[in-house]
């Protein structure tokens, strides 16, 4: 019988500890993320960030870098906001609402703005941008997934 309670007590360390090794699927989207934006098919931004939910559900981001492909918005310094509700969490993977904001600062003010969702490890949805520059406007999918940080 001891040899018995020994065995399970392993069995449920094991489970217990692969439970905490991925941080987004814990209950929270904490960490570093890589976002491809397509339009059309082809991809017209790209971005890195290092996102924070907070106890209030808005999003810190920290270590944004967006990449500029096929689009003729201009960033030169940006200001990123969001939020992330949590609406379930099953077997330990985090489901939710995603919402994300990136404007330029400057004389000629630009918005790109994500909504999606987040499941499966993931975040999807779609983007929109506008703006003040000349030609800055589209609409398209993006994917966002965890990336080495």
């Amino acid at each position: 019988m001891k040899k018995i309670a020994a065995a399970m007590l392993v069995v449920v360390g094991m489970m217990l500890a692969g439970c905490g090794s991925n941080s987004h699927t814990t209950g929270n989207i904490n960490g570093n993320w890589a976002a491809t934006l397509n339009s059309s098919g082809t991809e017209t931004f790209a971005f890195t960030t290092l996102l924070t939910v907070n106890a209030n559900g808005s999003l810190g981001s920290t270590n944004f870098v967006l990449t500029l492909n096929n689009s003729s918005c201009t960033f030169p310094s940006t200001t990123e906001s969001g939020s992330f509700t949590l609406s379930g969490n099953f077997n330990g993977m985090v489901t939710g609402t995603f919402q994300y904001s990136i404007t330029s600062a400057g004389a000629e003010v630009n918005t790109l703005t994500l909504n999606g969702t987040v499941n499966n490890g993931q975040i999807t949805g779609t983007w929109s941008v506008s703006g003040a520059t000349s030609g800055c406007s589209g609409t398209g999918s993006f994917t966002m997934t965890p990336a080495a940080g």
